[in-house]
């Protein structure tokens, strides 16, 4: 299949890398140097440079923000038939704008992030595949998706962003505030030393799809969440109430088992 990837950030990278030896790749890409360490596969900077290769798939990995201009700079030199696709972490907008494109889509969402996940070993990461949208285009993600030993999940366009904001929203806005609050500790603990490794990889995550996440409309809910849960251990503790502490506690390890 001949693959137009758009992007060539960690993601398109990650893209082009996996699919390259099996089909003929090219990736879009304004910033020439982005581009550099790009290999076995076509380089375009220009969308019109896209006729000439007819892809038959496109994998738009560009950042959310741009995701919807990256289609519309490229659609006009796309044949008729040729399915669309993106890997957006958030889809606000996303259903809309393929309800109305003209061409076959197919959205997924891989729920880890290149930087932070183990890319030799994905078999505990998951991915979600939106289940509006092409047959055809479905079935080739799944089948790559599980070359990858990914635990593929099927969502809607909806149920899906009301997962990233809880799965994503209420880790990530968490490891947010943990290192927002960091002073120096010359003697850390175990735990202390753990939430920091995880503080390192998070924000060593590209800053648009930390944006991404936290902007998704369904996130500021979870958020609240938080806020109301910190209110009422603050309280607790300020009653230094032993039987409340407990209560929670015991609350706590129900919900996580």
């Amino acid at each position: 299949m001949r693959i137009l990837i758009l992007g060539a950030g960690k993601m398109g990278s990650f893209f082009t890398d996996l699919l390259s030896f099996e089909h003929e790749v090219a990736v879009l890409e304004k910033d020439a140097r982005r581009m550099r360490f790009i290999y076995n596969a076509v380089r375009m900077q220009s969308a019109d440079e896209a006729a000439g290769f007819a892809p038959e798939m496109v994998v738009n990995c560009v950042t959310l923000n741009h995701t919807v201009d990256a289609f519309r700079t490229v659609l006009p030199h796309l044949a008729p038939g040729c399915i669309i696709s993106d890997v957006a972490s958030v889809k606000t907008g996303l259903h809309e704008f393929y309800a109305s494109c003209g061409f076959p889509y197919v959205s997924t969402h891989p729920m880890f992030g290149p930087t932070f996940a183990n890319l030799g070993n994905l078999a505990s990461e998951n991915t979600i595949i939106i289940s509006e949208g092409d047959h055809l285009g479905k079935i080739f993600f799944k089948d790559l998706y599980g070359k990858l030993k990914l635990n593929i999940f099927e969502y809607t366009f909806e149920e899906h962003d009301r997962v990233v904001a809880f799965s994503l929203g209420i880790p990530f806005a968490s490891t947010m505030v943990f290192a927002a609050t960091m002073v120096h500790q010359d003697a850390p603990g175990t735990t202390f030393k753990r939430h920091m490794d995880i503080a390192r990889g998070l924000l060593s995550e590209d800053d648009y799809l930390l944006t991404e996440i936290m902007f998704n409309p369904r996130t500021p809910i979870q958020i609240a969440r938080i806020q109301d849960e910190l209110a009422a251990l603050q309280e607790i503790i300020r009653r230094r109430d032993t039987d409340a502490m407990k209560a929670l506690l015991a609350g706590l390890r129900k919900k996580i088992e």
